[in-house]
Order: structure tokens, then sequence, then C-alpha cells
């Protein structure tokens, strides 16, 4: 029945911050219902409606769930939750009819999933750094009377301003964090002026105007897009190893922050790509900058694994020079993955750690019984994607394939996790950004051929200096593995089962006393209803 099709919305939020709604039960309604929703907020943005209800959080079927529970699902999700919601009407018409609202949609039934926006990414405003050539910016201002605004033209091909992001016609909206949106020709031209030999700018073109102007939302810095921006924050993943990460975490009495102290040769944190001096922004995508020591080594010792988003000292000072968070872009890089949405409302995602960069003075061993060989496989998207994740990682080439899903199309093709992606249809891509990549799966449609290897042959025949092609698959298998890459399924997975991983850990240092800073929310409930502020 048509009107028993769910929407599917996404919305982000940065840590520390609410998704700009609140989640109720009320007596005489059936339902999680969204409520009191806050203008400009996530949730507001993508489109939610006052009286919608929720029927699934991440993939979970919540409809017959209590609403703590809901809440507390929605509550792990951090700063990134999918919501399968019906409007009222729909629902309560599904209700009447009997509707099984926990049956999977068919492939006709999909919805269009969004993310903070109604069905597409909610347009943002846009940060661009310029620093002055011999030639100047590279752009001229234009304030017509009559027309709110000032905006850029004669952007130069090939110029500064153009390789930073500015396109014709874009609106200023700030310089150097300071708002001009109220200021005159004259006083912008000077104030471009008085920046000396570089400037940041907070510009939104047409589309973004427009759209931000029919919510009577303000363009500000923390709803801008950091992708123009040419310094970018790293982020780590690690496995703990049986002597822990391998570096030390301090504080610098003469600089806030927390920041990155020795690292041990041939470490975890080494081989992820982790750096001496750098600042810790955040733990597995919450924000740290408000913790103590103490509770920032809690947050990392929890669990076997960690994610650190951490920038350099020239990255540092330009994210704070125009007032952004680096969580902007661990939030950008979480929705750059490829959209699929049995997959994006899976709980708690773990980012995939990186892959050891080897040394090529120091050969992978190559045991007599274990056969290197990618392995070329074929999928077929369903209505429920091709079933895995796509993970990059900022400053280590690379892109992997994680979060399998048991069943589903990469699963059945013999894709496992931590398979390195060599090739996407006859492509190379070990050198492509994680963005090139998903841009060239989507790009291929509904069918997709990727050449992978796993990570112990991935490493071996790179330390051997082989070239990962598909001529490799026609290589003579050694007596003891006798499985071709094209083998059936049962065969496949017999053979590929063996990652290497070593995941017997212990922390890197003693576990501070200190419990880490919680982030809480208000509650209440009485027999007339209940809700959460979300």
């Amino acid at each position: 029945m048509a009107a028993s099709k769910p929407r599917i919305i996404t919305l982000t939020k940065r840590e520390g911050q609410s998704y700009g709604f609140y989640l109720r039960v009320e007596h005489g309604e059936e339902g999680h219902l969204i409520r009191a929703l806050e203008m400009g907020g996530p949730a507001e943005l993508a489109g939610l409606k006052d009286g919608d209800r929720i029927i699934r959080v991440n993939g979970t079927f919540v409809d017959n769930l209590e609403h703590s529970q809901v809440a507390d699902l929605v509550r792990k999700s951090r700063v990134t939750v999918t919501f399968h919601v019906l409007g009222e009407e729909p629902y309560k018409q599904a209700k009447a009819n009997n509707v099984n609202l926990a049956e999977p949609q068919s492939p006709t039934g999909q919805s269009q999933p969004t993310m903070n926006g109604v069905s597409a990414p909610a347009p943002k405003p846009k940060l661009c750094f310029l620093q002055k050539s011999s030639s100047g910016f590279g752009f001229s201002l234009r304030s017509t009377k009559g027309d709110h605004g000032t905006f850029m033209i004669n952007v130069e091909s090939g110029g500064v301003a153009d390789q930073a992001g500015v396109k014709l016609g874009d609106r200023v909206v700030e310089i150097n964090g300071e708002n001009v949106e109220s200021a005159s020709h004259d006083q912008i031209v000077q104030k471009v002026k008085a920046a000396g030999k570089s400037v940041i700018l907070l510009l939104v073109d047409e589309d973004t105007d427009k759209y931000f102007k029919s919510k009577s939302i303000r363009p500000g810095v923390w709803l801008a897009t950091v992708r123009h921006l040419p310094h970018k924050p790293c982020i780590v993943d690690m496995v703990k190893r049986a002597d822990g990460y391998g570096f030390i975490l301090k504080e610098d009495p003469n600089h806030p922050g927390h920041y990155i102290g020795k690292i041990d040769k041939g470490s975890p944190a080494e081989l992820a790509g982790l750096k001496d001096k750098h600042r810790l922004a955040a733990v597995n995508g919450e924000e740290i900058e408000n913790c103590t020591h103490e509770q920032v080594v809690d947050k990392i010792q929890q669990g076997n694994k960690c994610c650190l988003l951490v920038l350099d000292a020239e990255t540092d000072k330009m994210y704070k020079l125009c007032g952004a968070s680096p969580l902007q872009y661990w939030e950008e890089m979480r929705a750059s993955l490829p959209s699929h949405p049995e997959l994006e409302a899976r709980p708690d995602p773990t980012p995939a750690p990186a892959v050891p960069t080897p040394d090529p003075a120091v050969p992978a061993p190559a045991p007599a019984d274990v056969d290197y060989k990618p392995k070329l496989c074929r999928l077929e998207k369903t209505a429920a994607g091709f079933g895995f994740h796509l993970n990059g990682i900022q400053g280590v080439s690379g892109q992997y394939i994680k979060e399998v899903v048991k069943g589903g199309a990469a699963d059945r093709a013999g894709l496992e996790d931590d398979d390195v992606v060599v090739e996407v249809n006859g492509v190379n891509v070990e050198k492509s950004t994680h963005e090139e990549v998903v841009n060239l799966i989507r790009k291929n449609g509904d069918a997709l051929v990727f050449l992978v290897a796993g990570r112990a042959a991935y490493d071996h025949l790179k330390s051997q200096g082989i070239a990962i092609t598909p001529q490799l698959l026609n290589r003579e298998p050694a007596a003891d593995n006798p499985a071709p890459a094209h083998a059936p399924e049962e065969e496949r997975k017999e053979q590929h089962k063996d990652t290497g991983k070593d995941e017997t850990k212990r922390p890197a240092t003693p576990p501070p006393q200190t419990h880490a800073r919680t982030s809480s929310s208000s509650s209440s409930s009485s027999s007339e209803s209940e809700e959460e502020r979300l």
C-alpha cells in the first residue's frame, strides 16, 4: 500500500548538540512521535514533520519497543542516525488496515533516502581559504543597489579563488569569521584588503542562498562544508596490539588541548599515520576539547579499537581562524560513504582500521602453505543495495571494504571485511581519494566488478613489489590451498577466513580512575506521556 511506504531520513549533528526534536509517546496516540521541532535544527532541515512516527532507528524496527529503548538507540548513534518514518495520517491508515510495518519494503516501495534535506543532502554554505598570489586573489566583487548582498564576479579560471572553491555569483556572508551581510560594498572591499595575504570567506551559491532564505535560517560557519579548505584533519583508526596502541597522550601547559606525544616504531599508531605534536580533537567521533586528560585516556582505552581525529599545527590554525569545528570534517567523511539504506541503518558503525604501510626493507614472510592472490568479485545491486561499506582514511592511501552484510550482494560475491580495493570496473583506485572511489562506484550503476585483495595478501604482494592485477588470478595456486579465486562461495570463505588480525590487546597506559564525560539529555515521564529531547 502506497500510504505505508516510510521515508528514509539520515540526520547528522555536532557532538554535544541535539538533533532538534522531542521524541514522545502520548496517551491516546500510537507510535513514537516527533514533536517540538527546532527551527533550523537537523531534524527540521531533513524534512521531519510534527506528528511523524518513527518506524525504524538505524534499521531496527521500533514500533513495538518501549520509549526508553527507542531513545537509547538514538543516543547510541552518536552524531548520525537513520530513521524510517511515516507521517501521522499514513501511519494511522496503516494501523487501521493492519499493515505489517515490520515487513521490509519491496523494490518498488523503496523510499528515497534523505540526509538533512528532503530528497538530497541539504545545501551548505562553503568555507574557502584564499592565499594571494602575485596577481591577487583572482576575483572581483559586485553590489547592486536594491539587490541584497555582495557577489563574486570575474572569477579567474585556474586562479586563487577558483582553486579555493569560489564560483561566479557566490554571495559573501563572512570574511575571516565576521558577518558582512549588512556591510556596504566599500566596507567589504576594505575588509578583504585588510586581510593581507590570506583570507577565509564564507559563501553561499544561488541555490543555497534560496534554500536558507526559504527556511528563515541565517547561514553560519557551523553549517558550512569544509571540503574546500586546503588543510584537512586526519582520521586515524587503530586496533590495539598486546602492547597497546604505541603512543603517548600529553598536555602542553603553553597550549590548551590534548596532543600526541612519542610514537613507538612499528606500533599501530605509527602504521595508522599518527604524528607527533598533532592536536587530538575527537575520539570515536566525540569532541574532547572540554575533557580532562584522564577522561580522554579513558575514552581511547574503551574497547580494542579507537578512531582519532587529529590536526597538525597548520590545519589547527586554519580551523581556529575560520571558526569551524574539526567535527564538521568528520561528519562530512561519514556522510560520503556509499548510500545503502540497510547499511546506513546499522547501529554504532566502526570505521575500518588502517592498512599497515609495508616497509620495503622488511619483506613480509610468505608461509609456504598460503597462496596470496587477489579476488575478482562481481556484484549486482539488489533492492537492499550492494551490502557493504567503503572506508577510506585521511592520510593513508587505500580504500577498504567494511561491514559486509551476510547474504547480501557483496557477501555472495566473495567480498570480506578489510579487503583492500585495488580496481573498480577495471580502473585502479589504489591512489584515489575516498570521494573519487565513491563517485566511480555510483557512476557505474547497478553492476560492479571489484578487484580486491585480503589484508595479508595485499601486504605480502606489495612488500614483494608485485603489481596487483587480474593476471594474478591465473597464477597456479599453492598445493595446500588449491581453491581458485572464482571458487564456490563455501570454498572461497574458507580460503580467506584467516586475515591475520591480532586482537589480543592491552592498554598502552594504565586505566585512569576518572570517568569519561557523558552527554546528558532531559526526559520526563508520566501516565499521560513520555518524551526525550534528541
